[in-house]
């Protein structure tokens, strides 16, 4: 008994100390880890292929899970964003993705949930990476006046940072973004719009009515393919582009799930939220669209982003995914926020993780 009582006495002398110096020894933690963190190099540790990253998974509804839509894509060596919604710099960062090194985003069309992470985005690469030229903004026609409408707002915040920290730090050159439309694609054909260093990046049109424009994007590396839908309906387009790919990355809109948030809206009498819960029923693909799309296609593996609507409750990724098996026998992930996908050079390997 006297040993137990020795025992405790000192388990709570220790837990004394531990909470009396808590400060002192998060800060000696801090110091050690501090080095480690900041010449880390994450992109030397992405094997040569193609590495997917979820970095937005969701819509403009909130959900914990799932920020703004937001891809992330290495492919041999070189990191491209694929949209840009909230939370899309943050998450970047948090998921070893260094924004000094983001080469390009590429938008897939201009609705708001697509490009509102594109200041903050746009900033902290200039300022991470002191470049001397502005992020490049690669979309469909529209994407220039997309990047002057975010210069102009930022232009303030880009000259008090010159003034703070210096031209060396934040080359004035560097700042902002800089628009690169190209022709928007046609039924039956795509356009090329990235292709350098192995990496070839085509666009292709999707259907999202009434917006436009809107497309989708194919990356090959390596002999490696992913796609990617943007919004947009069943497409069969997107099914010609997406033969045989690796990897079909589709947005998803639970019909029937909206369905019982479209009639509570009624009940409660607020009709407005009701009819916009009634009109993105028909610009957006169900799961079981998507799983069709993957199934035709003969995709290898199908992953879900642009997730609507959020899954707050346990057992409603479920509900979601209903149907999807019966429609596609390859595999499938429900996206969230750092989901990931690899798929290495000369390998059909498919690694996964983070996903439902």
């Amino acid at each position: 008994m006297r040993r137990w009582v020795f025992v405790l006495a000192v388990l709570a002398i220790a837990v004394a100390l531990v909470a009396a110096f808590r400060g002192p020894l998060a800060m000696g933690a801090m110091s050690v880890m501090a080095p480690r963190i900041m010449s880390a190099n994450p992109m030397a540790e992405i094997p040569d292929g193609i590495q997917v990253t979820l970095c937005g998974a969701g819509s403009p509804l909130p959900d914990p899970q799932r920020s703004g839509p937001c891809v992330g894509v290495v492919a041999g060596g070189h990191l491209f964003v694929i949209d840009a919604g909230s939370a899309s710099a943050r998450n970047l960062q948090g998921m070893g993705l260094p924004l000094s090194d983001v080469e390009a985003v590429f938008l897939t069309h201009f609705h708001s949930d697509h490009i509102d992470g594109l200041g903050e985005l746009s900033v902290l690469r200039w300022v991470a990476g002191a470049h001397q030229d502005p992020l490049a903004l690669i979309g469909p026609p529209g994407v220039e006046d997309i990047a002057e409408g975010f210069n102009r707002a930022y232009r303030a915040d880009a000259r008090f940072r010159v003034a703070h920290h210096g031209e060396e730090v934040v080359p004035p050159s560097g700042k902002g973004l800089v628009g690169r439309p190209f022709s928007m694609p046609t039924s039956g054909q795509e356009v090329v719009v990235w292709d350098r260093e192995g990496v070839r990046i085509t666009a292709f049109q999707v259907d999202h009515q009434p917006v436009e424009p809107a497309v989708g994007y194919r990356i090959d590396y390596a002999g490696r393919s992913v796609v990617i839908s943007g919004d947009t309906v069943r497409s069969p387009e997107l099914e010609r582009v997406a033969e045989n790919a690796d990897l079909l990355v589709h947005e998803a809109l639970a019909a029937h799930l909206v369905a019982i948030m479209h009639a509570t809206a009624k009940e409660a009498g607020m009709e407005g939220r009701a009819k916009v819960l009634n009109d993105i029923l028909d610009y957006h693909a169900t799961p079981v669209d998507a799983a069709e799309s993957a199934s035709a296609a003969g995709v290898d593996h199908l992953l879900f982003y642009h997730v609507v609507p959020p899954l707050l409750v346990p057992g409603l990724p479920a509900a979601f995914l209903q149907g999807v098996s019966a429609a596609y026998d390859g595999d499938v992930t429900l996206g969230r926020d750092g989901t990931r996908v690899l798929l290495p050079a000369g390998s059909d390997d498919i690694e996964v993780s983070g996903g439902t």
